[in-house]
């Protein structure tokens, strides 16, 4: 899978509030509060197995309320339509999972 070309991520993340394009290009970034630590674990456990059954996996980074996501395609060395996939799973979730 080629990754996406710098216009085409550009548009792409306008369909995406809250993401954000890392200065090198290869990834995107957003980060996620919840009402406490179990609501934030239970995301993440909803979005691993959505994942998983994707076969793409995000990097993240949990802390009490907080999780930091990070999504790249790392066999194509950028952003491919894999990640945004994802991310449309992971702001469908987050959604779903706040009042």
């Amino acid at each position: 899978m080629a990754p996406l070309d710098h216009d085409h991520i550009t548009q792409r993340l306008q369909s995406f509030p809250g993401w954000t394009l890392e200065p090198d290009g290869k990834g995107i970034r957003r980060s996620l509060r919840f009402a406490d630590f179990g609501a934030a674990f239970g995301f993440m456990a909803r979005i691993a197995l959505a994942a998983e059954k994707m076969d793409h996996h995000p990097e993240w980074f949990n802390v009490y309320n907080r999780v930091d996501i990070r999504l790249s395609t790392h066999d194509a060395g950028g952003l491919t339509e894999r990640d945004f996939r994802l991310a449309d799973t992971i702001d469908k979730a987050f959604d779903d999972s706040t009042p």
